[in-house]
C-alpha cells in the first residue's frame, strides 16, 4: 500500500544524487515498475476526461513519487526535472517519450540551439518503462485518440523546480521555471 508523501522534517535536505544512502536511477525504476504492477493502487487514481490527474506517493528513500492518469491526446511539453534523477514506468495504456540524447546545461542560458541527431523517442506500452539521468530533457504524450494511460514516475532529490522549455525546429527556449509550491 502506498500513503502520501509526508512533510519534510524542518533543517533536513535530501541526499543528492549518487550519495550513500540515495536511490538510484536503478531503484526509482524498479519502484516505478512495482508500482504500476499494483492494480488496486491505479485503479484508485480518478480519470478525468479533459485534463491528467495524479497522486503523490511515497517513493523509495525519500524520493518523490507520482501516480500520474493522461487523457487522450495530453502531454507535458519539453521540461526537466530541476537537476533530480528519476524513472516512468506505465500501469496502462502507451506514452510516447521525446528525450534529447544529451545531458543538457541547466543553468545559464535562455536560447540554445540544438544539433542534428539529438532527438530520440520512445514509445512504452504497459509494464514498461525508463530511467533516466539528472539533466534529461523531454515531453512525454498520449498520442492515443481514445484511451487514457496511467504511469508512475519517481525522482531524487525530490523535485526542486521544473523548467518548461518552448521548441521550434533544432531551437529550444527557456520559457518558465516552476516551484513546487505552483504544483499544489
Amino acid at each position: 500500500m502506498f500513503l502520501p508523501l509526508p512533510a519534510p522534517v524542518p533543517g533536513s535536505s535530501p541526499l543528492s544524487p549518487g550519495a550513500p544512502g540515495a536511490p538510484s536511477e536503478a531503484e526509482l525504476l524498479a519502484f516505478a515498475q512495482r508500482a504500476a504492477a499494483d492494480a488496486q493502487l491505479v485503479s484508485s487514481l480518478p480519470l478525468d476526461p479533459k485534463g491528467r490527474t495524479w497522486m503523490r506517493l511515497n517513493g523509495p528513500g525519500d524520493s518523490e513519487a507520482w501516480l500520474i492518469g493522461w487523457p487522450p491526446g495530453s502531454g507535458t511539453g519539453w521540461h526537466d526535472h530541476g537537476g533530480s534523477h528519476g524513472a516512468l514506468a506505465v500501469a496502462g495504456g502507451v506514452l510516447t517519450e521525446h528525450s534529447l540524447a544529451a545531458a543538457m546545461p541547466t543553468d545559464g542560458w535562455k536560447t540554445l540551439e540544438l544539433a542534428d541527431g539529438i532527438d530520440r523517442e520512445r514509445r512504452l506500452s504497459e509494464g514498461q518503462g525508463r530511467a533516466f539521468g539528472a539533466h534529461h530533457v523531454h515531453q512525454v504524450l498520449n498520442a492515443s485518440a481514445e484511451q487514457h494511460a496511467v504511469s508512475v514516475h519517481a525522482y531524487y532529490p525530490p523535485l526542486p523546480l521544473m523548467r518548461r522549455y518552448g521548441r521550434s525546429g533544432q531551437v529550444l527556449r527557456l520559457e518558465q521555471v516552476e516551484r513546487p509550491q505552483e504544483w499544489a
